[in-house]
């Protein structure tokens, strides 16, 4: 069973203030729970109920066409969310025009904030967004609370029937749309919440995060250690003999770090049994968030991909996450027409311009009790949400995040992209399919993520001061006692094709690896009772070293080839440069390569690419980039640590998804498509 607490070190930090926070946004909890959303055998039905059996649509007759109505009920009841819900989310009538609708049928007033202060809603900042998420917010009016309501789920059928059986219990009630609340809540909670976007994680455990105050200040342990190990190779070692020693312990890393990579890789796979389909009235509310900028021309295909997810639209909570100052993406949304269930939300300028502020300020307005982070260039399989909560569902309470496997969809378009393909097959595929069966912290990809949402909020959500936000939450979702697993289902992504692009890239996931490091390796002993053994030495192995390989790679590379070059014009030098330890530095290069193509081979094979296998042929000289990389992140990280260098998408010109999977129609208007159809 995880722990719901801090890792020990920093239990003391949120502590008091965060259940004092959240005391009045559980009391609405329970109101809603009471009121809306739980059923009322006692209260006799409309006469209408008897032919739609859906007293929410009783405000409709009239409006649309019965037979349009009779496809919501029918809709509704497979999916366990209100009628006007379905209507709604399909297009068939607005958001607003419901309500008003709704509003005269039952007597109930309608509210646009537009002239309510901020004096007028009782609860604090943090407070607000909690209480919009679940539909029902006070307010203050003539000494006494009014509440607003923002039908969701079933909410609109209660309210009907309360209407119906109390009309005089309506009267402190009132009417409003999720987008004008929406609109209330950054208007005056706007800052807090991005403030918290972007430093919620620093001021509640800033040894947890890469933020600058927490980089610069290094514990004294750490400092006197690092001044006693100065002077010992000054004073008492011998330079060439610390040279030596270095070596030796750098290949001995080296190894450590293959081995385990080969030792993950043969491990056996974990089966998971199948679980039958989860009827749609059972599907709980799903949040999809991507993070976009300057990706107008990827909004198109990312949206059919997510049309295309085998899972009810209206139980879907698409977040689409913009920066301010990027028209251009915002604009392509736009064009694509009414989206009721796409809720574009833009990005506050504050903090670093980076993926997990943006993500962090969007978690704010999560609606799911899970949560998937998709990137936008991402094509998932159809299917992947609800594989995600067959895991969830699979009974373990600790396993917090649910990673699908990545995989290259662009592989023709040259050697790097077939490269890449070969690296994620070994990486996806292979390599963290054993680690998930060794029950060890998974340093997650940045994409295709499910979270339990409430889990992902109490960690802190991501560090908005790293750019490989991914690994770092991987590490400390384990310090908090929970569990990250691989699952069976597939994201296709597209691959930079060209070298610069691929250099900025990868040079960003070496300077966040090498943050993750750093940041969880501030207090050693702290770690390993936080995330244990197989924690501690995941990190420092697997993260450290994919770090440390790459940055060793050219010098040990070079150990090897100097005395070679020497030693072909029988030069003494030869004899001198020749290491003690050239024999080790060989095995240490071999093995890597070696391993990297034995995990590649394995990768493609189950992923059916042994075609292009023929590219790990040029391993060596990935491995030269791979330092290049390296260097230049470290360079980075020193000069401007929280750069973010944007990959750019949209670029591929080969795409084996097209080819193989056939254009797929929505899978949420079931019924009701066709009976709009025909009363258009």
């Amino acid at each position: 069973m995880a722990s719901n607490r801090a890792p020990a070190a920093w239990t003391s930090q949120p502590g008091r203030q965060e259940r004092r926070t959240t005391a009045f946004p559980r009391r609405l909890t329970g109101l809603i729970g009471r009121l809306w959303h739980r059923p009322s055998p006692s209260l006799p039905p409309s006469p209408s109920a008897t032919v739609f059996d859906a007293p929410e649509l009783d405000c409709l007759r009239g409006v649309l066409a019965p037979e349009v109505l009779r496809a919501a009920v029918r809709r509704s009841a497979a999916i366990g969310v209100g009628a006007d819900q379905v209507l709604i989310r399909c297009g068939a009538i607005d958001e607003d025009a419901y309500l008003h609708h709704l509003a005269a049928h039952c007597g109930i007033r309608i509210e646009t904030f537009a002239t309510l202060r901020r004096a007028d809603c009782p609860l604090g900042d943090d407070q607000l967004h909690y209480a919009g998420r679940y539909g029902l917010v006070p307010i203050l009016r003539d000494g006494g609370h009014d509440y607003v309501q923002i039908p969701t789920g079933l909410s609109a059928r209660r309210i009907s029937e309360l209407a119906l059986k109390y009309p005089d219990a309506c009267a402190q009630l009132r009417l409003a749309s999720r987008r004008d609340f929406d609109r209330f809540v950054v208007r005056h909670a706007g800052p807090a919440i991005a403030q918290d976007a972007a430093e919620g994680l620093p001021s509640r455990w800033p040894e947890l995060s890469a933020a600058p105050a927490a980089v610069t200040r290094l514990r004294r342990p750490w400092r006197r250690a690092a001044w006693t190990l100065a002077w010992a190779m000054i004073f008492t070692l011998m330079p060439l003999l610390a040279i030596q020693l270095a070596g030796a312990t750098l290949a001995i890393w080296f190894l450590l770090f293959n081995g385990l990579r080969l030792a993950g890789s043969f491990a056996p796979r974990i089966r998971t049994p199948p679980r039958p389909r989860l009827s749609d009235d059972h599907l709980p509310v799903y949040t999809v968030m991507v993070a976009l900028y300057h990706e107008a021309t990827s909004v198109a295909p990312l949206l059919r991909a997510l049309e295309a997810l085998d899972y009810p639209r209206e139980k879907l909570d698409i977040k689409l996450v913009i920066e301010p100052d990027d028209p251009e993406t915002r604009e392509a949304i736009a064009a694509l027409g009414p989206l009721p269930h796409v809720h574009v939300i833009t990005a506050p300028d504050i903090g670093p311009r980076t993926k997990p502020k943006a993500l962090n300020y969007a978690l704010a307005f999560a609606r799911g009790t899970f949560l998937a982070v998709f990137d936008a260039e991402d094509r998932p399989d159809p299917g992947q949400l609800r594989d995600a909560l067959a895991v969830f569902g699979a009974g373990e309470e600790e396993i917090a995040c649910a990673q699908a496997s990545l995989c290259i969809d662009n592989s023709a378009d040259g050697w790097l992209t077939r490269m890449f393909t070969a690296e994620y097959a070994g990486q996806f595929d292979v390599f963290l399919q054993g680690f998930c069966a060794f029950r060890m912290p998974l340093p997650l990809g940045g994409s295709s993520n499910h979270f339990r949402t409430a889990l992902l909020r109490e960690v802190g959500g991501w560090d908005a001061y790293n750019v490989t936000e991914d690994a770092d939450l991987g590490f400390r979702l384990a310090r908090f006692g929970y569990r990250s697993v691989m699952f069976a289902s597939t994201t296709y992504e597209e691959a930079p094709a060209r070298f610069k692009a691929w250099l900025r890239q990868r040079s960003r996931w070496m300077k966040g690896w090498m943050q993750t490091w750093l940041v969880h390796m501030r207090a050693p002993r702290e770690l390993w009772r936080d995330a244990g053994p197989s924690g501690f030495f995941t990190l420092n192995i697997i993260v450290g070293g994919n770090v440390l390989t790459a940055l060793v790679h050219p010098i040990m590379l070079a150990e090897i080839l100097v005395p070679m070059t020497l030693r072909a014009f029988d030069s003494d030098a030869a004899t001198f440069l020749a290491s003690e330890f050239a024999g080790l530095h060989v095995a240490t290069i071999a093995t890597g390569y070696l391993s990297t193509v034995l995990i590649g081979l394995i990768g493609l094979k189950r992923r059916g690419l042994l075609r292009h296998a023929w590219v790990l042929a040029l391993t060596p000289l990935y491995w030269v980039l791979l330092s290049l990389a390296a260097w230049r992140a470290l360079i980075q990280l020193m000069r401007d640590p929280y750069r973010w260098e944007k990959t750019e998408h949209g670029l591929a010109r080969h795409s084996r998804l097209r080819r193989s999977r056939p254009a797929q129609a929505p899978h949420a208007r079931g019924a009701i498509a066709p009976a709009m159809a025909r009363h258009r």
